[in-house]
């Protein structure tokens, strides 16, 4: 864990907040922000943009725990949720919404930080597994899109698939585009004619 984290930590409790913060000065030199009321939670992390919030709930209901996640946007950071009590099937929700840790049987000063560092190192983890699937979807979607243009220039000129991808490829570079760009400007123009 860096010596130098941005942490917000969400806490009614004025105690149990107090004993998180002693935590987390524990283990380096953090930025520490508590909220301890919901209202405008989604703003005030926003505002903050920490590199880690870490909550602490008694016992979460499906509906407080969809919220919660929501307002902090467990997609853009690591949310470590500290719990007392769960229910059966709340863990999976949690992490199926994105939560990077969710520790049943509360919180204690002496967990803190491991946790801290799975959730981070976690949420690292699924951040490139995102973005890897993102960049995969794309390449397919631009795949079938040359695979169209191919199709309807073998269709209008009477050529090869081979020829078809050539022709594709010459007119990207000597336009300076990519060879999918090329290709969609051919499909949208395709489709206007037809």
């Amino acid at each position: 864990m860096s010596d130098n984290l941005s942490i917000v930590v969400v806490e009614k409790d004025r105690d149990r907040a107090l004993l998180i913060i002693d935590s987390l000065r524990t283990s380096g030199n953090h930025d520490v922000f508590v909220i301890s009321e919901e209202a405008g939670l989604a703003r005030r992390i926003s505002e903050r943009n920490p590199d880690i919030v870490l909550m602490d709930v008694a016992s979460p209901s499906r509906d407080m725990l969809e919220e919660l996640t929501l307002a902090s946007s467990p997609l853009e950071r690591p949310v470590a949720m500290f719990v007392d009590q769960s229910e059966d099937g709340l863990t999976k929700a949690a992490i199926e919404a994105g939560v990077s840790a969710y520790v049943v049987d509360g919180l204690r000063p002496e967990r803190i930080k491991p946790i801290i560092d799975a959730a981070i190192a976690r949420f690292h983890m699924f951040q490139q597994m995102r973005a890897e699937l993102e960049a995969t979807k794309k390449a397919l979607q631009e795949r079938k899109v040359i695979d169209r243009a191919k199709g309807i220039l073998m269709k209008a000129r009477g050529i090869e698939e081979d020829e078809a991808y050539a022709l594709l490829r010459k007119t990207a570079m000597d336009q300076g585009r990519k060879v999918a760009d090329v290709a969609e400007s051919l499909v949208t123009a395709a489709g206007l004619l037809s």
